[in-house]
């Protein structure tokens, strides 16, 4: 990959991600993933006191079904716990299998039990802050009066490991992409504006991840 290309990446990258400054919610609230180190992101929130909850959501994925042993949300719980986070400080909701999911189902589990969650901080991979921003207030059913989406916002080199390789992590930043362009159309999310030089970007990335 030319550095002209890794230009482009980097602009798709940085468009993915919001820059929320972040505020006291009334919980954290953390989509699954195949990425732990956002379960880590949540704890060290909840260690600053930024909200006294944290709720993990996800059964399995196309990315962790049969590769965690346990639903997205019950591993992150682990996670969350092994950071020093008390399992009553924790909600889990393990049923859910996409992001549309995540939103609805997490709504229905505090409805059920009485938790009243008008300011969110939502915690996702930096690649997925912007569909998760759009799908949120596409799905939630109540009011809200605060959402703030965050992760770790590091660059997409830092992101990388050896299991999230420059390809694997490419495509699926084009992947959420795609989704943010085609998604409001199916009533999954809102519309958001992209700018022409985050279209160009995307152009010129496409045909690597065919």
């Amino acid at each position: 990959m030319d550095k002209h290309l890794y230009q482009h990446l980097e602009t798709l990258w940085q468009y993915m991600q919001l820059g929320h400054d972040l505020t006291p919610a009334d919980v954290i609230f953390v989509p699954g993933s195949n990425d732990t180190r956002v379960a880590e992101y949540a704890a060290s929130l909840y260690h600053k006191g930024l909200a006294p909850l944290i709720v993990f959501s996800g059964g399995h994925g196309r990315f962790t079904d049969g590769i965690f042993e346990h639903s997205e949300a019950v591993t992150f719980a682990t996670v969350a716990k092994d950071c020093g986070v008390p399992a009553e400080a924790l909600l889990l909701e393990p049923r859910s299998s996409n992001s549309g999911e995540n939103v609805r189902f997490t709504y229905d589990m505090l409805q059920a039990k009485g938790i009243e969650a008008k300011r969110i901080l939502l915690v996702q991979k930096p690649y997925m802050e912007r569909r998760a921003y759009a799908t949120f207030v596409k799905q939630w059913p109540g009011e809200i009066e605060s959402l703030q989406v965050t992760s770790t916002g590091c660059g997409i080199f830092d992101y990388l490991t050896e299991e999230l390789t420059l390809d694997f992590v490419m495509q699926a930043v084009i992947g959420d992409f795609e989704r943010i362009q085609h998604y409001p159309q199916k009533g999954f999310q809102i519309e958001q504006v992209i700018p022409a030089d985050v279209e160009q970007a995307y152009l010129a990335l496409k045909p690597l991840a065919a």
